[in-house]
């Protein structure tokens, strides 16, 4: 398949698996499950990729490896948070916003990250379509910095998820581990996965457009749908606590709090 040829394709695959994540939204009135979708739907991309396309096995491994591995953690974590826990507060102040018309506005918030997963898997698709056998300095250097944020990030979620685990910590905000260092350390940690699938790309022909994705990770994360959402809910739901936490923590960066925390 040529390159147009592979992305129209993972972009008609996502579609149809936000629409039905869309249709059991109908059923359940819990957005949330469109995070599940996001994460599982971009592996679905790349794993296709890998399958269909034209490079060399090497290359194609490592893309289906990497992108795979990323999308069943984060899809897996996300599916037994959304199904176990009430609908993400983001959600839930999303449908007191945009208050009629909710089935259609949320039908576009779908497919809009349906064509998300299909902008952020261009580091994978220039990958799968380079024909050079071995890995470059570049892919070695990526591969690296993968494995020490997967386990960066997959730490952190479950730093937070055992703190939330413990009745007597409700209302609380999570100072243990890394979330000493970083009010975000899983949103740090994500952000440099996608440096490292950028760093997979670079070298391969038109892989310097790979470079959208770790800014435009970022740009989201910093001012869209991470931090700003994440941590309005969290004003929200433990004002003083929170307040007092945005004043002693780095929000991004892990570096060490600006006084002695427990």
């Amino acid at each position: 398949m040529s390159t147009l040829q592979l992305a129209i394709s993972a972009l008609l695959i996502v579609s149809i698996l936000q629409f039905l994540l869309w249709l059991y939204y109908r059923a359940t009135d819990h957005a949330a499950w469109v995070d599940v979708g996001w994460a599982y739907g971009l592996g679905l991309i790349v794993l296709f990729y890998a399958f269909a396309g034209a490079g060399s096995p090497t290359n194609r491994l490592l893309a289906g490896v990497m992108g795979g591995l990323w999308s069943a953690r984060l899809g897996t974590y996300l599916y037994f948070r959304v199904k176990n826990e009430r609908e993400d507060g983001r959600y839930t102040e999303m449908k007191e916003r945009w208050k009629t018309n909710l089935p259609l506005k949320f039908f576009v918030f779908f497919q809009a990250q349906a064509l998300l997963d299909v902008i952020l898997s261009i580091p994978f698709l220039f990958v799968v379509q380079d024909i050079n056998d071995g890995l470059r300095w570049t892919q070695i250097l990526g591969l690296a910095l993968w494995i020490i944020s997967m386990f960066g990030e997959a730490l952190a979620d479950h730093q937070l998820a055992r703190f939330k685990a413990e009745s007597n910590h409700k209302g609380q905000t999570c100072r243990s581990g890394l979330w000493r260092y970083s009010r975000h350390p899983n949103y740090f940690f994500e952000w440099l996965i996608w440096v490292a699938f950028t760093l997979m790309a670079i070298q391969s022909p038109g892989g310097s457009w790979s470079l959208v994705c770790p800014a435009l990770m970022l740009y989201f994360l910093l001012r869209v749908t991470g931090i700003p959402a994440t941590e309005a809910q969290s004003l929200r739901s433990r004002p003083e606590d929170y307040r007092r936490y945005q004043e002693e923590t780095s929000v991004f960066i892990p570096w060490f709090p600006k006084k002695g925390i427990s």
